[in-house]
């Protein structure tokens, strides 16, 4: 058992007794599959070995999103699918920050707000990596991750864009490269970033809601050229499949009070910071998505549904810059850890699966 899923056994009953009414659905949810993950309450799989005949028995996983015993296994995967999609160009990588005094109203309004930032921060990009004074590309395209935690696990809503320095030609035709490593004038970007932003929370109804210097101070946003591209996909995998902290940072744990390691920006050494176990999971679960919430977007010409392939735009990409496809970084695929006979070693087989006993849902 994970030490985040001991906290989650040890405390959440008494989180839902104390707080049951104020806590989402989504939330109870995501409190029960990390409780129940892995501990014979939500199936067991019955695994053979063909070669002896041995078999053996292992819990199911929750396969909650926001569960950490059920994630890892699933960013390398990610990764490396990213990864055969790189194109071979510079790439940029834009992160856009939400303001602190807006942070309030995004919390109390998650499935819009993060969706207007994610929407926005594209529409940003989109406008003027078409303008001619930065790349001049009729089609962009890029990739974003919602990313919602700092470093201390605290709410902190901002998002991750991974972009090829480049774009299409109108006809789709030719490969229109950025300028070195130079993408967007990022003061630009934060101004119209801003105000995307104000007029898609006012179509919502909730600039009301938002302290009015919000709109005066300077956004912060971030670009800068991060080479190829693979170092950044692995920064980001290790994000995408998990929940504010793993179980390495957590440098002890009492039963009543979490420490957890972490480093300041621009540091490398590590602090620690103590909380109470029921901050801890109130830290842990303020970043729960809503329900069918999309963290990871492909926009332009990444889109799983744009009309041309992307094996055809590293072609014109190799074309203009005279690069041999076949000098091109091998990509190796991530080996799978199947589930070995403890007698022989040969790989087991999944015969049948057994349900669980009781299921605890949303309930404590």
């Amino acid at each position: 058992m994970s030490v985040i899923q001991q906290i989650f056994q040890d405390h959440a009953p008494a989180c839902l007794e104390c707080f049951g009414k104020d806590i989402p659905e989504a939330h109870r949810k995501t409190m029960a599959a990390i409780r129940e993950c892995r501990t014979g309450l939500r199936g067991q799989h019955v695994f053979q070995c063909p070669n002896c005949g041995d078999w053996k028995m292992t819990d199911s996983s929750c396969g909650n999103r926001h569960c950490p015993a059920c994630q890892n296994g699933k960013a390398a995967q990610w990764v490396y699918r990213q990864q055969l999609s790189l194109l071979p160009c510079t790439y940029f990588l834009a992160t856009f920050t939400l303001p602190e005094a807006l942070r309030e109203t995004t919390r109390s309004n998650q499935r819009i707000v993060y969706k207007a930032l994610m929407d926005c921060a594209a529409d940003s990009l989109r406008t003027l990596e078409a303008d001619k004074r930065f790349v001049g590309a009729h089609t962009a395209g890029f990739s974003g991750v919602l990313h919602t935690w700092g470093r201390q696990m605290q709410y902190h809503p901002h998002a991750h864009f991974v972009i090829p320095g480049g774009g299409l030609s109108r006809n789709q035709d030719r490969w229109v490269p950025a300028s070195g490593h130079f993408l967007v004038h990022v003061r630009a970007l934060s101004k119209m970033f801003r105000g995307k932003m104000r007029d898609a929370l006012a179509k919502a109804g909730l600039l009301d809601d938002v302290p009015a210097e919000v709109w005066r101070r300077d956004w912060v946003v971030h670009c800068k050229p991060v080479g190829d591209g693979r170092a950044t996909m692995k920064y980001l995998g290790a994000y995408v499949f998990r929940v504010a902290v793993s179980d390495s940072r957590i440098a002890g744990y009492d039963g009543e009070n979490v420490v957890v390691r972490y480093q300041k920006v621009g540091s490398s050494r590590w602090r620690q910071i103590k909380l109470s176990a029921f901050e801890f999971i109130r830290r842990y679960l303020q970043h729960v998505l809503p329900s069918g919430f999309m963290k990871i977007r492909h926009y332009g010409f990444l889109s799983p549904n744009f009309s041309v392939p992307i094996r055809k735009i590293r072609e014109l990409i190799c074309v203009l810059y005279e690069v041999l496809r076949d000098n091109l970084p091998k990509i190796e695929p991530p080996q799978p850890r199947p589930l070995r006979c403890p007698s022989c070693s040969t790989v087991m087989r999944c015969t049948r699966f057994m349900p669980g006993i009781a299921l605890t849902g949303a309930s404590p």
